[in-house]
């Protein structure tokens, strides 16, 4: 018994050191093998879209401006007023303008009375020339007879050479009377013009006299105001603007600036789905219209405006908020997916660099090249090369490879958690 006894105490001793060892270790057996973190290979609709910045606007704006100089006596319509076409929204002193009327109504009537004087003139020419008509056919006449009767000799040839004279008298004074008959016409003809001057300067004069009276020229709401009352205005080589209307709210466009990346994905008839900080987590719908093909360049960063037709109803969206929009350029229903983090994982080597891959050949076919990596029989990544389509930013579709719904593959690795040292008498 007293044999055994140190053999014994000596097996307790190394069984306690083992255990002491055993704990005070950092790590335990496979405590260096990596962890990764799974996902699933998945089946579901995939949309891919353009996400950029936007502006909304009226669908029509009109700015109401003021095409005569003059001070703003009147305002009939404010912010937010609603107005109607032909409606009166403001007035301009007319005091100038009924000035230059009366001025051009007495110009008229001047005009008019000598165009009558003209008339007249021309009427006593007219009786003239017919009187001098008459007495060269009376001339004529009596040379006439004087011929015949000094044929037969019964007058001497002096009173047939007086007889002669009368009658040329005669016709030079009808080409006189029917010259100043001309004259007489000319100058009616000059009076007439005066008055239809005359005439047009009163027309432009009412006409700018209406234009003291501003008018809207659609139906609409008034979004801004310019002037105030006894503010003057002037108008030289371009109408200030008075007031800015919008057309129809319950219709508006969204201004979207899209970055020359992505605007040869975008066309007319696809879908916009857009939000604004006013309205958080509510969601508007629209429809691309136009894609204007003006750059515009900005920091050097180009873009194009794609303009879309929203509806609104409620009048909640007001002109000027902007707005994060998404094109859906493509959607794809019932399509295998993966996530589009595990295309970004690459295993890492013992020194911590990320594994070396070969570099595959050029496949020819739909899509661009991708791969994941899957857990392997042996517990190491394993790749399977894909053939990649659409994506929406978060998972893409797979056209090709050899991939099953459900199935497992590696999103990432986990990082690695130092054990704390533990002694023999517990955490140092």
């Amino acid at each position: 018994m007293s044999r055994a006894r140190p053999w014994l105490i000596a097996a307790l001793v190394a069984g306690l050191a083992a255990a002491a060892l055993w704990a005070w270790s950092p790590w335990k057996p496979g405590a260096d093998a990596p962890q990764y973190r799974l996902g699933k290979v998945e089946r579901g609709p995939l949309s891919a879209a353009v996400s950029a910045s936007g502006t909304l606007s009226a669908l029509i704006t009109v700015q109401v401006g003021s095409q005569v100089s003059g001070q703003i006596r009147e305002i009939l319509a404010d912010f937010n007023s609603p107005v109607r076409q032909g409606q009166v929204i403001a007035r301009l002193d007319p005091a100038t303008f009924e000035t230059r009327v009366a001025q051009a109504e007495a110009d008229l009537r001047a005009a008019e009375s000598a165009a009558e004087v003209a008339r007249g003139n021309l009427a006593v020419r007219r009786a003239e020339a017919g009187k001098a008509q008459i007495a060269l056919l009376d001339a004529e006449r009596s040379l006439g007879r004087k011929r015949t009767l000094v044929a037969q000799g019964f007058l001497s040839p002096a009173e047939l050479d007086t007889a002669q004279a009368v009658s040329d008298t005669a016709r030079q004074q009808l080409g006189l009377a029917q010259a100043d008959e001309g004259v007489g016409a000319a100058q009616l003809q000059n009076a007439l013009a005066v008055v239809a001057q005359r005439q047009a300067a009163l027309r432009q004069a009412r006409v700018e006299l209406g234009h003291t009276v501003i008018r809207s020229p659609v139906d609409g709401t008034v979004i801004s105001r310019n002037v105030d009352v006894g503010q003057t205005v002037a108008a030289s080589l371009q109408a200030p603007v008075l007031f800015t209307i919008a057309r129809d709210l319950s219709r508006m466009e969204v201004n979207i600036a899209v970055d020359e990346a992505d605007v040869g994905r975008v066309e007319t008839g696809q879908k916009v789905r857009f939000g604004v900080d006013a309205f958080p987590g509510e969601r508007f719908g629209g429809v691309v219209t136009q894609i204007r093909k003006a750059p515009q360049t900005v920091n050097n960063v180009v873009t194009y405006s794609v303009m879309a037709q929203v509806d609104n109803p409620d009048l909640k969206l007001l002109p000027g908020m902007t707005a994060s929009a998404r094109i859906l350029t493509e959607e794809r229903q019932g399509v295998l997916r993966v996530p589009n983090e595990a295309l970004r994982f690459r295993p890492m080597q013992p020194d911590g660099t990320p594994l070396k891959t070969e570099v595959r050949a050029r496949e020819e076919g739909p899509g661009t090249p991708g791969r994941i990596w899957v857990p392997g029989p042996d517990g190491r990544p394993a790749p399977v090369p894909l053939r990649l389509g659409v994506s929406d930013g978060k998972a893409t579709e797979v056209l090709r490879g050899e991939l099953q719904e459900g199935a497992s593959l590696i999103l990432g690795q986990e990082e690695a958690r130092a054990r704390p040292a533990v002694g023999p008498f517990g955490r140092l």
